[in-house]
């Protein structure tokens, strides 16, 4: 356990920005869930709302650090593959 009191301190902000960052992680993975449960029900205008509403969240949560770059483009490739693929 923490001795010092900057210890103490880094250990309550450490357990606070854990939280958030938990939470952060959870709301992206709802947004995603969203779009994959539109482009499953085979509704393209649904899952093309769903996925403009997920981008703005997941491009955010990637420029803070919550999710890598990289693992946000390839959600975002994936799902407009998707959708692209229920117009044709």
């Amino acid at each position: 356990m923490a001795n010092t009191a900057q210890a103490r301190k880094r250990a309550r902000q450490n357990t606070k920005r854990r939280q958030h960052s938990a939470s952060q992680r959870s709301m992206i993975r709802t947004y995603l869930k969203r779009v994959d449960a539109a482009i499953q029900s085979k509704d393209y205008e649904a899952a093309t709302a769903a996925y403009h509403k997920a981008v703005p969240v997941i491009d955010r949560l990637a420029d803070k650090g919550i999710i890598h770059k990289n693992k946000a483009a390839r959600h975002k490739s994936r799902l407009n593959k998707a959708i692209k693929a229920l117009q044709a």
